[in-house]
């Protein structure tokens, strides 16, 4: 952005959520449980599979990542919105509000292409189970996880560059409760068709190439798994791939089901709604997910709780005999 414009446009207001005044209190509850319940829940598994040796295998390293993800794109957004709904005071710095827009596209993408690996590690068990350990080799799970990360971090580079180069106007208010790129763009008084096209080609491809991925993977798999006898090695593939799945419909089926399938909504209504989705429902629900459909994270889980037991039980004995011998000495 020119200089004037910097000048000009040194701050942008958040509209936040569309509440009215009385609710904000009870929303503001409901998001904080949500937003420390994201947080310490996939901090839990991330504690987990770094604690537990038998969770280092490809599955839980792309898990440990995803988790990560999830909090930190609750992270970019979730406190801010908190503070601005407490406070009401909705300014947000100019830099402030085009690097929240940078880490919500990186994040996101990340979560859109781990979903990806995901699937492609679970076809790969499934389909080439005596293959598995050649084929995904930690080599290999490395350099995916960069590659996303890489990718990412590019693809969300090109976005505030790209608006680096519009002017705004006078009315620097968002409606939205963060800087989402497309609030942004509807502010702007400069042609906006180049960050258009590049919205739906560019961003078009790195969403539709991580789902296609997807969905040729578990194509694969089901057709692997319609070919099974054993009822044994049939709930084994069900039960490998089955919180994975889940969390893939709940990430692409709540877009389709905002932007695709609703029409009752304004515009506006609808991308908040998809964002409130994004950044706060799904990143909470994922480590639920996890937890409850995978029986290595429960038998983790419950080993390490017996293992806090056992210490805090040892630590009580030590104290007790410590306090014996001191009032012995006395």
């Amino acid at each position: 952005m020119g200089r004037e414009n910097q000048s000009s446009t040194s701050e942008f207001f958040l509209l936040g959520l569309p509440l009215p005044l009385e609710q904000q209190d009870i929303f503001f509850s409901l998001f904080l449980g949500m937003y420390l319940t994201t947080v310490l829940g996939n901090l839990l598994i991330i504690l987990l599979i770094r604690l537990d040796s038998r969770l280092h295998t490809p599955m839980y390293f792309f898990l440990s990542h995803l988790a990560f993800s999830d909090i930190s794109l609750s992270t970019i957004t979730v406190p801010k919105m908190l503070r601005n709904m407490q406070t009401h005071q909705q300014s947000i710095p100019y830099v402030g509000c085009i690097s929240q827009m940078y880490f919500f596209i990186v994040f996101d993408c990340l979560d859109n292409f781990l979903l990806a690996v995901m699937a492609y590690d679970r076809y790969v068990a499934v389909c080439q189970p005596l293959r598995y350990t050649t084929i995904m080799r930690q080599e290999l799970c490395i350099s995916l996880v960069a590659g996303s990360w890489f990718f990412c971090c590019i693809h969300g580079l090109l976005h505030p560059l790209l608006l680096a180069q519009l002017s705004f106007c006078a009315d620097s208010t968002i409606h939205h409760f963060f800087c989402d790129l497309t609030a942004l763009l509807k502010m702007s008084c400069s042609d906006i068709s180049l960050n258009e096209l590049v919205i739906f080609t560019e961003g078009g491809v790195l969403f539709i190439l991580p789902l296609s991925s997807i969905l040729s993977s578990y194509i694969h798999i089901g057709i692997t798994v319609l070919k099974v006898t054993s009822t044994k090695r049939l709930f084994k593939a069900f039960s490998t791939c089955g919180s994975h799945l889940f969390v893939v419909s709940l990430y692409y089926g709540t877009l389709a089901g905002v932007y695709f399938f609703s029409s009752s909504w304004d515009s506006n209504d609808k991308d908040i709604i998809a964002s409130v989705v994004y950044t706060a429902v799904t990143p909470m629900l994922n480590p639920f997910i996890y937890s409850l459909r995978n029986r290595d994270i429960k038998q983790a889980l419950k080993i390490s709780v017996n293992r806090v037991s056992f210490f805090k039980w040892q630590s009580l004995n030590l104290l007790h005999a410590a306090m014996s011998i001191v009032r012995y000495i006395s």
